[in-house]
């Protein structure tokens, strides 16, 4: 192993795997935005992941991170610059569109319904 403590070799192991997954989940994510039908996203899907699985025997640990960090790189180059937001997460056009009111407003439920006396 080169002189690299087994704990090290696996430490550094899952640091990488952790940002493949990060990375190959944000790329589909956006392969979403630059798709208009989904028979397209399924095609650019595939190709994504096939990008992906081509790199998958490579087990130098610096060939890794120059993989990842060129990967990376691209991903942000190629990222999609007005992505979808559902309407109602942060960012999305329907947030907080009816916002919780202000302190000292009493909000009446039986409205129409009032006693006359």
């Amino acid at each position: 192993m080169s002189g690299v403590s087994t704990a090290a070799y696996i430490a550094r192991r899952a640091a990488q795997k952790e940002r493949v997954r990060i990375l190959y989940r944000r790329a589909l994510k956006d392969t979403l935005n630059w798709a208009v039908h989904r028979h397209l996203f399924y095609q650019d899907a595939d190709a994504l992941r096939e990008r992906f699985e081509t790199n998958k025997h490579v087990e130098d640990l610096d060939t890794i991170d120059w993989l990842i960090t060129n990967a990376e790189a691209t991903y942000n180059k190629w990222r999609h610059p007005d992505p979808y937001v559902v309407p109602w997460a942060p960012g999305g056009s329907k947030f907080h569109r009816n916002p919780t009111p202000p302190s000292g407003i009493e909000i009446v439920y039986d409205y129409g319904r009032e006693d006359n006396a």
